[in-house]
């Protein structure tokens, strides 16, 4: 009789990660790392809540220096979502793997992995690359479960306010075939009111942005219920327009029209671009098409929660692969200086033209960046929401409508 082999598989790095405690991550990813290419050393750098740095993972936060998350070669591994491989100096006999640690589009931060030099070819860091987004997706898991990873996002204290409006956020990006979603808040650190939230399914992508008024914990407060009604409307599986309703009446019963929050609601077809929108308040909606810029004017009807048993209508407008769609907040083109100056639809027009070719994630913080440079000011008094959303559109439809004349890709 043949002996039967009773040892046990060598479980992946895959397994590893997933069976080690959420704060032991760094740690067993540089053991991996060390077996697996021979690195010497790992460190895992999360973006803070600004995208203004990386910094470093450790179990006492702030311990080593943060790194620019928009310059150098981490900075430039996180702006491409790309890996970026550091050579310190002609002699040196290691180098460094910058690599992007991304969730399903939402950017989380960079894995620096240095090892000898002769370890860094292609298939290397095709395989660290892997490695990365496997991490990458353990550490949001993680993040139920310990502080560590959040502590590292902050260069400083959240107000209490802010810290329930990023725990209400559902990231910062999403990525699919039809659609990249990139969005940024400010003031990052003191954030009050403003919202975006958004869910995906196999054929519709559910979008929204809401302004609660006032500021503070009053605002989060307030915006915390309008986000949470309408994510409970939205899986009760009814229509934009009921979704909107349903919400406005649990902001009513709460607050009796004395507070309300202004929301902008979409609802894109993933299969024909189609999408129905309720605008409930103050967040514009743009449009870029080629290298032309327009406002999509949309009805205006009553914020959420301003009277009772308001009545909400869908409107529809058309996405054409190739569009980018751009929702800001009040506190964006609603913004007014110490002087009484707006940064005005002109301002706002030339900043989106000048981020056409920048990544949604990039362009949503570049618009944000550059209206503090428009008040000359290195923190916004109000609160500032920007998504921005390119739109791709189903490959397999447009093929079967005439070829790849209409596919996104340019």
């Amino acid at each position: 009789m043949d002996a039967v082999n009773t040892s046990e598989p060598v479980p992946s790095a895959e397994s590893q990660l997933r069976a080690a405690a959420p704060h032991e991550l760094v740690a067993t990813a540089r053991r991996l790392l060390a077996d697996l290419v021979g690195a010497d050393a790992v460190t895992l750098l999360m973006a803070d809540y600004a995208l203004s740095v990386l910094q470093p993972v450790t179990h006492l936060p702030h311990t080593a220096a943060p790194v620019a998350a928009h310059e150098g070669p981490a900075g430039r591994a996180f702006l491409s979502q790309a890996p970026v491989v550091e050579v310190p100096d002609g002699s040196s006999p290691t180098h460094v793997v910058h690599l992007p640690l991304t969730v399903r589009g939402d950017r989380l931060g960079i894995l620096s992995v240095r090892l000898p030099s002769s370890a860094t070819d292609p298939a290397t860091v095709l395989r660290l690359t892997d490695f990365a987004t496997a991490l990458a997706h353990e550490v949001a898991t993680a993040g139920r479960d310990t502080d560590l990873y959040l502590q590292a996002r902050r260069t400083r204290r959240l107000t209490l306010a802010a810290e329930m409006q990023w725990q209400l956020l559902p990231g910062r990006g999403c990525a699919r075939e039809e659609y990249v979603i990139g969005a940024h808040l400010e003031p990052a650190y003191t954030i009050g009111g403003d919202n975006f939230d958004w869910s995906t399914g196999a054929d519709h992508l559910t979008l929204t942005v809401t302004d609660g008024m006032g500021q503070g914990i009053d605002a989060s407060l307030l915006t915390s219920l309008a986000v949470g009604a309408l994510r409970n409307a939205r899986r009760a599986g009814i229509g934009l327009a009921d979704q909107a309703c349903l919400a406005d009446q649990a902001l009513f019963a709460q607050y009796g029209g004395t507070s309300y929050a202004s929301t902008l609601l979409l609802r894109f077809d993933l299969e024909t671009g189609v999408v129905r929108a309720v605008d409930a308040g103050s967040p514009q909606l743009y449009r870029q098409r080629d290298e032309g810029v327009e406002q999509i004017e949309l009805e205006a009807q009553l914020p959420l929660g301003m009277f009772e048993e308001t009545q909400y209508e869908e409107q529809t407008f058309q996405m054409e692969p190739g569009d980018r769609l751009i929702v800001v907040s009040s506190g964006v083109h609603g913004a007014r200086d110490a002087d009484g100056g707006s940064f005005g639809e002109r301002a706002l027009r030339q900043t989106l033209s000048a981020t056409r070719r920048e990544p949604p994630h990039e362009a949503a913080r570049a618009i944000v960046a550059g209206l503090m440079e428009h008040f000359g000011s290195k923190e916004l008094a109000t609160d500032a929401a920007v998504v921005c959303l390119d739109w791709h559109g189903r490959h397999d439809r447009h093929d079967r409508d005439g070829g790849n004349e209409g596919n996104g890709t340019r």
